[in-house]
């Protein structure tokens, strides 16, 4: 059986915090932001975190050095 690898495009976006979190950064923060509303930017700005079974698949993606 090979290795696992870790998905490197994960690795770069998100962060797995000490309880098991998925930390990361929302997108649609790039550029083109003078036609979004004040509110819409002022969401998108700063960290968020993923739960449930979609962070339990990143945690995967990421490989066994990740917990």
């Amino acid at each position: 059986m090979p290795k696992m690898k870790t998905h490197k495009g994960i690795k770069k976006r998100v962060k797995v915090t000490a309880t098991g979190k998925i930390k990361f950064h929302r997108h649609n923060k790039g550029h083109l932001q003078s036609h979004k509303s004040g509110n819409r930017r002022r969401r998108l700005r700063g960290t968020t975190t993923i739960t449930g079974p979609y962070a339990t698949k990143m945690v995967t993606l990421l490989g066994p050095g990740a917990r």
